[in-house]
C-alpha cells in the first residue's frame, strides 16, 4: 500500500509539473495573440478641453457655495464679456496668424508595467499630435507613472518620445509616483522633469531574476533537453540545467546593456553625474532634485491647472477596441505584472531592512 501511494504521489507530482508548464505556455500565447491584434486592430481617440472642463468645475463649486443671486449675477457678466470680445473680433475681422495663436498643451498619459504594454497606444496618440503641434510654439506633457521593465520595450517607448523632441517640440514629463529604471529612460528624453516631492525616480541599472525548476525535475525524473545552434544562442534556461560559463556570459550581457542604459542618459541629460546616479539605487523627488535627475518639484495637477491660464490643453488619448482575447490578455498581462511589481518591492524592502 505504501509503494502504491509513493508511486502515485510522484505521478500526481510530474502531472502538476507538466499541467503548470502547459498552462503557463497557453497564457503566454494569450497575451502573445492580444498584443499581436492590439498592434493591428483599430480605435478611436478621446480627446478633452481640459480648460472647459476646469471651467465647469469652477463653476460648480461656486454654485455650491456662493450667494445665489451674486453666482447669477457673475455669470451673466461673464457671459456677457465673452459676447463683446467675438462681436470686437468680428467688427474688425480680427484674424490671428499661426505665430500669434494661443500656445496650445498636449496631454498624454503613460502607465508603465513590464512590457511597457501602453506603448501601442502611445504611438498612435504621438503621430496624431505630431500632424497639428507647431515646433517651438506648443507644448506636449506627458504623465509618466512606471517601474520599469523589459530593456527593448521601453527602449521603444523612449524612441516614440524622441520623435516629439526631434520636432522642436517642447516635451514636459511629469511624474506624479514613480519613474524608475525604463520609466526614467522615457522621462529623461524630455526637456523638462517635473515630480511630486516623494515620487520615486531613478533605478538606472539592469535586473535579471531567473527561476529554475532543473532539480525539481530531476528529482522527478523529468528531462527536459535544452539544444542550440550557437554557443549563445541561450546562456540561462528555466528548466535546463546552467552552467557557469552561461552565468558569467549572461552577467557580462547584463554589463552591456547597463553602458547602453548609461550611454542614453547621458545624451539626454549630460549634465548628470552618472557616477552617483547610475549605480541602481532611487531617490525621491526632493533628493532626484538636488541630483539633477529631475527639473523641479511640482504634480501634474498643479502643473496644467498653471497651463490653463495662458495655454489651451487638451488632453489625448487612443482606445483600442477590446475583443475578449484582448481583455483575456490584459488580465493576464496585468496579473504578471502586479505579480513580478509585488516581488521587486518585498526585495527592495528587504534590502532596505538589511
Amino acid at each position: 500500500m505504501y509503494e502504491f501511494f509513493s508511486e502515485y504521489g510522484l505521478f500526481f507530482a510530474k502531472t502538476i509539473t507538466l499541467a503548470i508548464i502547459f498552462v503557463g505556455s497557453i497564457l503566454l500565447l494569450i497575451v502573445a495573440a492580444a498584443q499581436s491584434k492590439r498592434k493591428s486592430g483599430e480605435g478611436e481617440f478621446e480627446i478633452e478641453h481640459l480648460n472647459e472642463k476646469l471651467s465647469e468645475t469652477t463653476k460648480s463649486v461656486k454654485e455650491a457655495i456662493c450667494d445665489k443671486d451674486a453666482f447669477e449675477q457673475e455669470l451673466k457678466a461673464e457671459k456677457k464679456a465673452e459676447k463683446a470680445k467675438k462681436k470686437a473680433a468680428k467688427n474688425n475681422k480680427l484674424e490671428e496668424s499661426d505665430d500669434e495663436a494661443r500656445k496650445r498643451v498636449f496631454v498624454l498619459d503613460f502607465d508603465g508595467d513590464i512590457r511597457a504594454s501602453d506603448v501601442e497606444s502611445l504611438r498612435e496618440t504621438i503621430s496624431a499630435v505630431l500632424t497639428i503641434a507647431r515646433p517651438e510654439k506648443d507644448e506636449v506633457v506627458l504623465k509618466l507613472e512606471s517601474g520599469g521593465g523589459m530593456v527593448h520595450s521601453y527602449g521603444f517607448a523612449s524612441s516614440q518620445l524622441q520623435r516629439i523632441t526631434n520636432k522642436k517640440i517642447p516635451l514636459t514629463v511629469c511624474v506624479d509616483a514613480v519613474a524608475a529604471s525604463g520609466g526614467y529612460m522615457m522621462a529623461c528624453t524630455a526637456n523638462k522633469i517635473l515630480a511630486a516631492p516623494f515620487s520615486i525616480i531613478g533605478s538606472i541599472g539592469v535586473v535579471a531574476q531567473i527561476p529554475n525548476f532543473n532539480k525539481l525535475l530531476k528529482k522527478h525524473d523529468i528531462d527536459y533537453e535544452v539544444l542550440t545552434a550557437g554557443e549563445y544562442k541561450r546562456t540561462m534556461t528555466v528548466f535546463g540545467e546552467n552552467t557557469d560559463e552561461g552565468r558569467k556570459k549572461f552577467v557580462q550581457d547584463l554589463e552591456e546593456t547597463h553602458v547602453l542604459f548609461k550611454d542614453f542618459i547621458h545624451e539626454q541629460r549630460p549634465e548628470l553625474d552618472l557616477s552617483k546616479v547610475a549605480n541602481g539605487d532611487v531617490w525621491y523627488g526632493k533628493q532626484a532634485l538636488d541630483l539633477g535627475l529631475i527639473d523641479g518639484l511640482k504634480t501634474s495637477d498643479e502643473y496644467l491647472i498653471e497651463s490653463c491660464d495662458t495655454a489651451d490643453v487638451y488632453e489625448v488619448s487612443y482606445e483600442f477596441k477590446s475583443s475578449l482575447v484582448d481583455r483575456l490578455g490584459d488580465m493576464v498581462s496585468m496579473s504578471i505584472s502586479k505579480t513580478a511589481d509585488r516581488f521587486l518591492t518585498r526585495a527592495r524592502q528587504a534590502e532596505i531592512e538589511r
